[in-house]
């Protein structure tokens, strides 16, 4: 018990080296770590404004069943039938029978042109 208290009774600390070699291992694990993370945050908000846009076709469809058109669709009707959809999701164009939808997250933007059409990420014709 004496000699552990003589141990602590004494004042030494980390060398410098000792320091540097943490420092250094720090340095190499974010060098890691970081370009892996904002590839996974980049991922993610691709991932996003496409699932906004799938999400938001059910209320296009909606619209259309009790419309019969798709004319006078906007964003603010199709919350109408789905209170949850992306404040990402902007109506671009409609007509009678068709529409486009488009979904804008952290600069990443995706297309849709429906009914019956997938997710892109080049601009459809307008209809």
């Amino acid at each position: 018990m004496s000699k552990l208290r003589q141990r602590l009774a004494r004042e030494e600390g980390f060398t410098l080296i000792e320091l540097l070699v943490v420092i250094v291992i720090i340095g190499i694990l974010l060098a890691i770590a970081v370009p892996s993370y904002l590839g996974f945050r980049e991922r993610a908000n691709k991932s996003a404004a496409q699932a906004n846009l799938r999400a938001a076709v059910p209320s296009a469809e909606a619209f259309y069943s009790e419309n019969n058109t798709y004319v006078a669709m906007d964003a603010a009707a199709m919350r109408a039938f789905d209170s949850g959809l992306s404040p990402d999701v902007a109506v671009t164009s409609v007509s009678a029978t068709c529409y486009n939808l488009t979904s804008t997250k952290a600069g990443f933007t995706y297309y849709f042109k429906g009914p019956g059409g997938t997710v892109v990420a080049a601009a459809p014709a307008a209809c």
